[in-house]
């Protein structure tokens, strides 16, 4: 064995090594838990063959990964719909874009305390997300399944002041999507967004008493700033998310409650 070149070999991978790992540009990217930061962890490795450190933030919130974004404190993130990032820069000034669509997570009614829509008593007590897109997106599935009627021109940002139909006399309770799962045994029914549903330990495909189809306009998206968005590491990022692996990934472990939208 010749130690002095084998001591060279290493010395060699080394500096390679840590030319590679030097010349990396980071992304830092703010994602709810489930499913948008499992599918980030799953791309990670991948990225970071391609010369993209991804660096992961984890949020439990719709307001902060927007906030931080704007103020470049992350570079991207990823959580949310079309619908409601044009409501955020309505409602805070802010100027996000979408630099691609990943999937979609069908939206769903559930209950701990009836196994059927039917069961739902008069004046039963109804829990809807408090943002204006996703409030409104629980009043439309609400709607769809026959429940209330909404006056005509009632759109995603619908409130329950915009029901002109209630035979059931629904009392709906207005609170943030994020606390919906905790409370669903202390309401009759709550509108859940898919990703705290999962979060929760609930199959959307099997605990849903109405869900949304898979054909919802709702498609999450990768979210960065104008200065940003046509980056070399962002649209590697945007690639990464659209690649086949990532459709199985999906596909295989979501089994339906999370469908690739591309």
């Amino acid at each position: 064995m010749n130690v002095k070149k084998t001591f060279v070999a290493l010395a060699a991978a080394a500096v390679t090594t840590f030319a590679a790992s030097a010349s990396a540009e980071t992304l830092t990217v703010a994602a709810t838990p489930v499913p948008h930061a499992e599918i980030l962890e799953h791309i990670k490795p991948k990225l970071a063959e391609e010369g993209v450190d991804l660096n992961i933030k984890v949020f439990t919130d719709y307001v902060q990964p927007n906030i931080q974004v704007d103020q470049k404190q992350m570079d991207a993130n990823y959580f949310q719909h079309q619908p409601y990032l044009d409501e955020f820069n309505k409602g805070r000034g802010t100027n996000l874009v979408a630099v691609t669509g990943v999937h979609v997570e069908p939206f769903g009614a559930y209950s701990s305390k009836i196994d059927s829509l039917d069961e739902l008593k008069d004046g039963a007590v109804v829990a809807i997300p408090n943002d204006p897109t996703n409030g409104g997106r629980a009043l439309l599935l609400l709607q769809k399944a026959g429940l209330i009627t909404l006056k005509d021109d009632a759109t995603i940002t619908a409130t329950p002041r915009d029901i002109a139909k209630n035979p059931k006399n629904l009392d709906f309770k207005e609170l943030e999507a994020a606390t919906l799962p905790r409370i669903l045994n202390q309401v009759d029914l709550a509108l859940i967004n898919t990703n705290y549903a999962l979060e929760a330990g609930l199959n959307p495909t099997k605990d849903a008493l109405v869900i949304e189809g898979a054909d919802s306009p709702y498609v999450n998206i990768l979210v960065a700033r104008p200065d940003n968005k046509d980056s070399d590491a962002m649209q590697k990022l945007a690639k990464a998310l659209h690649s086949d692996d990532v459709k199985q990934f999906i596909l295989e472990k979501y089994k339906g409650a999370v469908v690739p939208a591309f």
